[in-house]
């Protein structure tokens, strides 16, 4: 698989493939939180991050996925969640990594994923995954992911483990 890294600088050009992705991995999915337009939001907010991280696998000619993030501030953390106090020290946020429904189970993700943290200079990545996904809670688990609580950052959203991992 081949492997694009992405900045903030490359924010608006890389937006309309992280949105194609998306739809493509959310096809079929009737809840409005998972629409295009809302999830739009979501990575203007992120990318706009002046430390913003992307990834993208490529193979066979097409997408296979991407994750991004960026650096928590100083004692920042997920919304609809506090920062669990044992937690001490620098933190990555990984926000999306999504793999398109081929893909999946191929060891892309974890590909994906692993590219994008080689480089991050941080103590700990974080993540939130819906707690409506058992297995995916369980991949994240045998990445050495270990589960610090449950977020449901607005009205709309799932509920949400939130999930650390020491880098």
């Amino acid at each position: 698989m081949d492997l694009k890294r992405y900045t903030h600088a490359d924010a608006r050009d890389v937006r309309s493939l992280l949105l194609d992705i998306h739809d493509e991995a959310y096809a079929g999915d009737p809840d409005p939180f998972h629409s295009r337009e809302r999830f739009s939001h979501f990575v203007d907010l992120w990318s706009s991050r002046e430390d913003w991280q992307c990834v993208s696998g490529w193979e066979e000619g097409g997408p296979v996925g991407y994750a991004y993030g960026s650096m928590f501030k100083p004692g920042g953390w997920w919304k609809g969640h506090r920062r669990p106090c044992g937690l001490r020290g620098s933190v990555f946020a990984l926000s999306e990594l999504m793999v398109v429904p081929r893909w999946r189970g191929t060891g892309r993700a974890r590909q994906i994923h692993d590219a994008l943290l080689g480089p991050v200079a941080a103590d700990m990545v974080t993540l939130t995954v819906d707690t409506g996904h058992p297995r995916v809670q369980a991949l994240y688990e045998r990445w050495d992911y270990s589960k610090a609580g449950e977020a449901k950052p607005s009205g709309d959203s799932p509920l949400y483990a939130v999930m650390v991992r020491k880098l």
